[in-house]
């Protein structure tokens, strides 16, 4: 029984490992696409000029650049403490509560923010009007602006939902690694106790 669950226990580590590195690869992925998403933008009827609009136009965007790359750092430090440290030790046990929650913490803000933005993609001309980035006539018949910026989102939200699932998996199997051990350790102390009784009942 004992075997059945450290295995367990291992099985569950490695999928949480595997979902960690998922999620890393998503936020860098996020990060990667948002920072490259740039679009020239002309709006006839407003008779502005062309312009070059960038994440950077929008504070939200910015916010999901910073927060990706820094749950992606953050995730590979916790990827480092599980596989080269086992998780174990004092700046282990003190950082993986962190981390386990600052990551999605950074993803999830991140993500909310951009999508609450990326639902109206718009700046103020020179001539005083908000001019929409997404529209056809802005976006000279294609989006590739709006287009990049929605799927850095989706990918942001994915890295959040799996770094989350990673980290229930890891909780799981170190309860079901802590339950055996228990176990156990209260097998070994009866057998132990027993064989004191059965000696004090010999001597009398």
């Amino acid at each position: 029984m004992h075997d059945e669950e450290k295995k367990d226990s291992k099985c569950a580590t490695a999928v949480s490992i595997a979902g960690r590195i998922a999620g890393m690869g998503l936020a860098v992925a996020a990060a990667a696409l948002m920072a490259t998403a740039s679009q020239c933008t002309v709006y006839a009827a407003y008779g502005a000029r062309p312009r070059t609009v960038t994440y950077s136009d929008f504070p939200p965007f910015v916010y999901l650049v910073i927060a990706s790359a820094m749950a992606a750092f953050l995730e590979a430090i916790a990827i480092f403490l599980v596989v080269w440290k086992k998780g174990k030790g004092k700046k282990a046990a003190a950082l993986m509560p962190l981390l386990a929650a600052a990551v999605p913490a950074l993803l999830y803000s991140a993500t909310g923010a951009a999508f609450a933005k990326s639902a109206d993609l718009s700046y103020c001309s020179a001539y005083a009007q908000r001019v929409s980035v997404c529209a056809g006539s802005a976006a000279g018949g294609s989006s590739n602006f709006c287009s990049q910026v929605h799927i850095a989102v989706y990918l942001s939200l994915a890295a959040a939902v799996v770094v989350s699932v990673a980290e229930v998996v890891r909780a799981l199997g170190g309860s079901a690694d802590l339950g055996g051990s228990d176990s156990g350790s209260s097998s070994s102390s009866s057998s132990e106790s027993g064989g004191c009784d059965h000696g004090c009942h010999h001597k009398h």
